[in-house]
């Protein structure tokens, strides 16, 4: 089951228990936002830690790196929620990749409690929480070069639909089949080192069914496509 919740604003948020059995979370953010969940964004610093505060440092744009603090102190304001903690001290590591084992994988709460994914397109943050792996996934709809960039690296039959569509149809189609693999890859932790083919996803209106994982669309804002995958 999902239970999607409106957008996380300024003020604090009230998340209740953490989620049980396989119902999944999902919350919203404008990462353009100067106050999140009841914290003002030039106070951030104090929440984030040292490598969530280098990688922002790092960041030669400051409306990147705004929405990258934004995105990320929302995550900690919400997962303190969830676990009870002070959103400064929740502490987060890597799992190991399920390709090579090194520790580069799903992003975790060291200890566990509950499973996360975050993803941020554009002005918008989608953060998704859950008792079991979960991916979730936000996408601005590209434009048409991009449908031509990636048309021979998806799976075959997902390059068959795109290519039987009329070109104007395209790029709305590969944001909703975009974010469903994104998800999926997300949840599952390898990321893009397998390359696109699989899971094959689907771009129809309807996700394709991809086994040991609940594949869904979110609700998102006109010009964005937004999918999950919970395990199981």
């Amino acid at each position: 089951m999902i239970e999607y919740v409106n957008q996380l604003g300024g003020s604090a948020p009230s998340t209740g228990p953490a989620p049980e059995g396989r119902t999944a979370v999902v919350w919203s953010l404008d990462t353009t936002a100067t106050t999140v969940g009841g914290y003002r964004l030039q106070d951030a610093a104090g929440v984030l830690d040292a490598d969530e505060r280098d990688r922002a440092a790092r960041m030669a744009r400051p409306d990147l790196r705004d929405r990258y603090v934004a995105s990320h102190l929302g995550l900690r304001i919400l997962l303190g929620g969830y676990l009870g903690a002070d959103p400064g001290a929740v502490r987060l590591t890597r799992e190991d990749c399920p390709c090579c084992g090194a520790p580069h994988g799903r992003p975790a709460v060291a200890g566990g409690g509950v499973h996360f994914s975050l993803s941020h397109s554009g002005d918008l943050a989608y953060l998704a929480f859950a008792a079991v792996p979960v991916g979730v996934d936000i996408e601005e709809i590209p434009g048409e070069q991009a449908v031509t960039d990636v048309l021979g690296s998806l799976h075959p039959a997902e390059t068959a639909e795109l290519s039987a569509l009329p070109v104007s149809a395209r790029p709305e189609a590969l944001g909703r089949l975009w974010a469903r693999k994104e998800a999926c890859l997300k949840a599952t932790g390898t990321g893009l080192a397998l390359g696109l083919t699989e899971p094959y996803v689907g771009s129809l209106p309807t996700p394709s069914p991809v086994p040991g994982w609940t594949l869904t669309d979110l609700p998102a804002p006109a010009g964005y496509a937004a999918a999950l995958a919970v395990e199981g």
